[in-house]
């Protein structure tokens, strides 16, 4: 009996922990959504503004100082990690978007994944790459020259 209660207490906890990210997976597309607004923009100047008004009032202590950098940290502390999430989501949805236009198309199947190399790795496959672009690009340069000279020697065979 203990497996049974401990798997159902496992699909309970995942069931939390998929509702808990999807949870702040919409709070943090909201967030960075809203963050790039313009009204958003204007608020956070309208913040300063009014802050730096009351200066005087509060006599530049350093209570008022303190308010705009707590106010300033926290919000910056809370961006991070909302707004990288959206970019974790966004780079992998990206990234899935690719893989299947790789598996569906000519190009090589074995980038598939690749994202997953280390850094020296991709450089080197990155590399490879430039270099078989250079020697295609060479060979068309050829291709084309050949069917230059091979015209001009029909248009003079022709006479």
């Amino acid at each position: 009996m203990p497996s049974l209660n401990r798997k159902a207490s496992d699909q309970g906890s995942k069931a939390h922990q998929s509702r808990t990210a999807k949870l702040f997976g919409e709070i943090a597309n909201r967030t960075s959504q809203a963050a790039g607004k313009a009204l958003t923009f204007l608020i956070a100047a309208g913040v300063i503004v009014l802050w730096a008004i009351t200066g005087p009032i509060f006599q530049y202590s350093d209570t008022w100082q303190l308010v705009i950098n707590t106010g300033t940290t926290i919000v910056t502390f809370l961006m991070v990690f909302l707004i990288q999430n959206s970019q974790n989501r966004d780079s992998a949805a990206i990234q899935v978007k690719l893989d299947e236009l790789i598996r569906v198309s000519t190009a090589h199947n074995s980038f598939v994944g690749i994202e997953h190399l280390t850094d020296d790795e991709i450089e080197e496959i990155r590399l490879k790459c430039e270099r078989r672009a250079k020697a295609e690009k060479a060979g068309q340069e050829s291709v084309k020259k050949t069917g230059k000279k091979a015209r001009l020697a029909a248009d003079r065979a022709a006479g």
